[in-house]
């Protein structure tokens, strides 16, 4: 299955698939290390297995990946600073065999378990084990509590990347265990670019790499932008280098999108579109400072049904280990996602489990987030639905102020600024101060689900 990379990555040679620790590691090295440990997990009885894959992006990493699918394991990539409750639920669920990790420059075996210990493989798996095929599993980032395990064929996930893109210096910023992030490896090293990993994901530390090591592309989340804006590090860091920034994983605030068109008219800013189930599609966004895109491949096909963007690509998931089937009848995928078509591109316009219903009324959290961060004396809003005994829910908004102020003062202000912008309904009717962040390791702001009263 990752024949075509390796002949690939053979032309590279002493070209730097990767810049970790401020030392490179060129595309012959990398060859090797693919071979050396498949000889290792051949030679470990892992072959054909499934396995966890506990790692942060690393040139090691990477390699391990790709070997493990060489091998048709079915490979589990896991965050090491994973609580444990939840790696023993992931690793139950997915009935793993063998846990894998780094050890120095080493593949090791963490611990392994005695077969069907756990119960019954999850059909799925069983039938992706018996084609031999190998296979990905990716458990959503759960930024509203709850994460779905997602089922891919690593033959199909890897097709996608035999379309070659500009070879260009990345900043893998979304993690290893996160679609984007495997994303961001494969399509780089597909193409023969060079992925600058990161020490930590802070405004500072990416903008000392992008300086340090001249990088080109950097995929991130809308709150990573909002936060560089705030903190005004390209006015200390040299960004010149900087052509591309793609961003998804969640809504775009136009308000975030406006300024940073206005802080970076020269980088070229495009909206992505991807998910755990999907993978990321190639996108065009209408044009600079538009939340209006299209999706720019022959293969996927996409309609807007009830409201709702439903996606038909042949590398798709294959299912999920947790969760019903979100596949219609004729094979398009539920995304998920409210979206609307307009001028003949897409935009979206939130998750459908993230919508407040207020009195029948639909209220788009990011829209009044939006709206709440335009207020000097707001640094950001998390949007929510709370229980309502007279509308079914009402509007909370828990934010993080940028002066002090009471929380009478701060209910009056928002009122008095929304009165125009937004209709009573969506005005926030709760407001709960705090200097707890907002957000999530993966740069995301975090939601839990709401629902209507009984």
């Amino acid at each position: 299955m990752i024949d075509f990379l390796l002949e690939r990555f053979a032309t590279h040679g002493q070209q730097p698939a990767f810049i970790w620790e401020d030392q490179e590691y060129s595309y012959d090295w990398l060859v090797d290390q693919i071979f050396l440990m498949e000889e290792w997990i051949a030679r470990e009885g892992i072959s054909r297995q499934v396995v966890t894959l506990e790692e942060d992006y690393s040139p090691y990493a990477a390699a391990a990946l790709l070997a493990l699918l060489k091998e048709s394991c079915i490979v589990l990539p896991m965050d090491r600073n994973l609580v444990e409750a939840k790696r023993n639920e992931y690793v139950k669920l997915a009935h793993v065999a063998v846990r894998l990790e780094r050890n120095a420059d080493r593949l090791v075996v963490k611990q392994m378990y005695e077969p069907h210990s756990e119960g019954v493989t999850p059909p799925i798996l069983t039938e992706l084990g018996k084609e031999q095929l190998g296979g990905l599993v990716l458990f959503s980032s759960g930024s509203t509590g709850v994460s779905k395990a997602t089922v891919h064929r690593a033959d199909l996930l890897l097709h996608s990347f035999r379309r070659q893109v500009r070879s260009l210096r990345t900043i893998p910023f979304m993690m290893f265990d996160h679609i984007g992030g495997v994303n961001t490896m494969l399509q780089s090293l597909s193409s023969g670019g060079c992925l600058c990993i990161l020490a930590n994901r802070t405004p500072d530390e990416v903008c000392r790499t992008i300086q340090k090591h001249r990088v080109q592309a950097l995929p991130v989340s809308p709150t990573f932008m909002n936060l560089l804006l705030l903190g005004k590090q390209d006015e200390t860091y040299d960004l010149s280098s900087l052509e591309v920034v793609s961003y998804g994983s969640e809504v775009m605030p136009e308000s975030v999108l406006a300024a940073w068109t206005r802080r970076f008219p020269r980088i070229r800013t495009i909206q992505a579109y991807g998910m755990s189930e999907v993978g990321i599609l190639p996108t065009r966004s209408k044009e600079p400072g538009s939340l209006l895109f299209s999706i720019q491949d022959e293969e996927v096909k996409y309609r807007v049904v009830d409201g709702e963007l439903q996606i038909h690509t042949a590398t798709a998931m294959i299912g999920y280990l947790n969760a019903p089937s979100p596949f219609t009848e004729d094979g398009w995928l539920r995304t998920g996602d409210e979206a609307v078509i307009e001028q003949g591109y897409i935009r979206i316009l939130g998750r459908r489990s993230e919508i407040i219903n207020v009195g029948g009324w639909k209220v788009y959290p990011a829209e009044v987030e939006n709206v709440l961060e335009m207020m000097d004396c707001i640094e950001a809003a998390v949007v929510t639905g709370e229980v309502s005994g007279i509308t079914g829910q009402q509007v909370k908004a828990i934010v993080r102020i940028s002066s002090p102020c009471s929380l009478t003062e701060l209910r009056r202000a928002i009122w008095v600024y929304c009165q125009d912008k937004l209709p009573p309904y969506k005005i926030p009717q709760k407001i709960v101060i705090t200097e707890e962040t907002l957000i999530n390791s993966r740069m995301k702001k975090v939601r839990k689900p709401v629902s209507s009263p009984d």
